[in-house]
C-alpha cells in the first residue's frame, strides 16, 4: 500500500544547501482528443448506446408500381465510461520545512498525469484496433476495428468493399493501395458509398517515410520526373502513443469525426483534505471518461508484420 511523503524519505528537499532540485514534470505534446474524436456529450447517463440504420438500395425503373426497398437496422454500440483516479499524500512536517517547493506543487504533477492517462486510452483504440477490444464498448459486429471480414445485416455480399485491413508496411506504393481499397468500401447493402481519406496517423517511427511519401513533388525512389499524386493529398499526424513501430493508418476525417467518439461522464476534479490526528496531508484527483467507434468505415489500418 502506498505510504506518505516523509522527511526522512525526502532529506535533500530538507537541506538548503542544494542550488535546485527540480521535479520530474515534462513538456506534453498536444492533446490529440480533440484532433481525433467526437465530443459526446453524456447528458447524465451511465451508459451511451449508439445504433443506425442502413441505407436504401438504387433507384429501379418505374413499370407501373412503385419498388419498396427494405432497410436494415445496423450494429449497435453500447459505451461506459469508467473512473479513473490518483492521488498522493504528504507528511505536514515534510510541506513545512521543503525548502524547494517541490511537495507544494506536486498537485499540479496530477494534471499532468490525466492528461497522459486519457491520451493512453485514446490511442486504445488504434493500437487495439487489429482485436475485438471491449475495454471501453462492446460492437455488435464482434469484430475488430480494422477487419478483413466484416459483417452486414443485410442479405448483400461482403465480398467487395467490406475490407479495411492491410499488412503492408508504409510505402508509396501501399498507400496507393491502401486508398484504392478505402475508396471502395461499401454500404451495408454492398452500395458505393462516398469516401474521402485525408489524414496518415503514424508512430515516430514512421515520420520520415510519412513525411517523403506526402510532401514530395516527385514519385520516390525512382529516377524518373514522374509527379507524386500523393502530395498534398493527405495530411500527416505524428503521435507518440502509438505502441507498434510499424502500423499506420488512413482516415477519412469527415466520417472520423462522425463514428469516433469521446465522453468525459465527468471532467477532471481535484480535492484534498488532511487527516486531523496524524497531520498527513492527502491530495486525489477524479475523472470518468470513455470513448468508441459506431462505424468501421472512417478508418484503413495497416497491420504490419
Amino acid at each position: 500500500m502506498p505510504v506518505p511523503a516523509v522527511s526522512v524519505a525526502f532529506g535533500d528537499l530538507l537541506d538548503p544547501r542544494f542550488e535546485e532540485i527540480w521535479d520530474s514534470e515534462y513538456p506534453q505534446h498536444d492533446d490529440m482528443i480533440p484532433r481525433l474524436f467526437y465530443d459526446e456529450p453524456s447528458n447524465g447517463r451511465d451508459e451511451m448506446k449508439f445504433s443506425s440504420v442502413g441505407t436504401m438500395t438504387d433507384f429501379e425503373e418505374f413499370t407501373g408500381t412503385v419498388a419498396y426497398n427494405a432497410q436494415f437496422q445496423g450494429y449497435d454500440t453500447r459505451m461506459i465510461p469508467l473512473e479513473f483516479t490518483n492521488g498522493f499524500q504528504v507528511e505536514r512536517k515534510l510541506f513545512d520545512d521543503d525548502q524547494y517547493n517541490v511537495m507544494d506543487a506536486k498537485p499540479r504533477a496530477l494534471r499532468a498525469s490525466a492528461f497522459r492517462t486519457r491520451q493512453k486510452f485514446a490511442a486504445r483504440i488504434f493500437n487495439l484496433a487489429f482485436v475485438n477490444d471491449q475495454y471501453f464498448y462492446v460492437n455488435s459486429e464482434a469484430v475488430p476495428l480494422c477487419s478483413d471480414s466484416h459483417t452486414t445485416t443485410s442479405d448483400a455480399s461482403t465480398a467487395v468493399g467490406f475490407d479495411n485491413r492491410i499488412t503492408g508496411a508504409m510505402t508509396a506504393v501501399a498507400v496507393a493501395t491502401a486508398r484504392r481499397q478505402f475508396v471502395q468500401f461499401r454500404g451495408d447493402q454492398a452500395e458505393i458509398i462516398s469516401m474521402t481519406p485525408d489524414l496518415l496517423l503514424y508512430p515516430p517511427d514512421l515520420y520520415e517515410q510519412a513525411y517523403e511519401i506526402i510532401s514530395s513533388p516527385g514519385k520516390l525512389d525512382t529516377a524518373n520526373n514522374n509527379p507524386n499524386v500523393h502530395q498534398g493529398r493527405y495530411q500527416g499526424m505524428e503521435w507518440n502513443y502509438l505502441s507498434s513501430s510499424v502500423n499506420w493508418f488512413m482516415i477519412d476525417q469527415v466520417m472520423m469525426k462522425q463514428y469516433l467518439k469521446w465522453t468525459d461522464r465527468i471532467p477532471l476534479e481535484f480535492g484534498s483534505a488532511e487527516e486531523f490526528d496524524t497531520f498527513i496531508a492527502k491530495w486525489r484527483a477524479y475523472m470518468r471518461f470513455a470513448n468508441c467507434w459506431t462505424n468501421w468505415r472512417w478508418i484503413l489500418g495497416a497491420e504490419v508484420a
